[in-house]
């Protein structure tokens, strides 16, 4: 994934995207803030990395994450939602997933991640991954999944 490339593209086409991270804590904002001339095209971007958070700053629905959990196609959906309502960016990525050290009370691994990327009035894509690894080569990789999903849409 080349990430320069992504930011040059979508400065080019004037879109400005939004991020909403939990299991990856900022770290997408933060590969792409390390590129000269993002300030163009990243609007911002939520890190919510507790439920409360998610509901709080993203509006997901408590019964989502009673009934799917915080790690599940749903979530990452209302995420995405939540990102481009609360922003004016033209596209967003979200992302949940579980980087460790422990699973969760849904039976989803450690290493399970849910992305979102959507386009503003376009139907979402998602895509469920299970990456290996320690912790933080997990958040890397969900991190990259995620610039590569972007990159897929816009």
């Amino acid at each position: 994934m080349n990430t320069a490339k992504l930011v040059e593209r979508l400065c080019a086409a004037d879109t400005k995207i939004v991020i909403a991270e939990s299991c990856t804590a900022g770290l997408i904002c933060d590969i792409l803030a390390r590129t000269p001339g993002a300030s163009k095209m990243l609007w911002g971007g939520f890190v919510c990395y507790t439920l409360e958070a998610k509901q709080t700053m993203l509006g997901v629905k408590r019964q989502t994450l009673e009934e799917n959990g915080a790690v599940s196609c749903e979530t990452a959906l209302q995420m995405l939602g939540g990102a481009l309502e609360k922003s004016g960016a033209d596209a967003a990525l979200a992302v949940t997933g579980l980087a460790g050290p422990a699973g969760d009370s849904f039976g989803e691994p450690v290493g399970t991640v849910w992305i979102a990327a959507g386009l503003r009035g376009k139907p979402p894509l998602t895509r469920r991954y299970l990456f290996k690894g320690s912790r933080q080569k997990i958040r890397q990789s969900a991190a990259n999944a995620a610039l590569s999903l972007l990159d897929s849409i816009c």
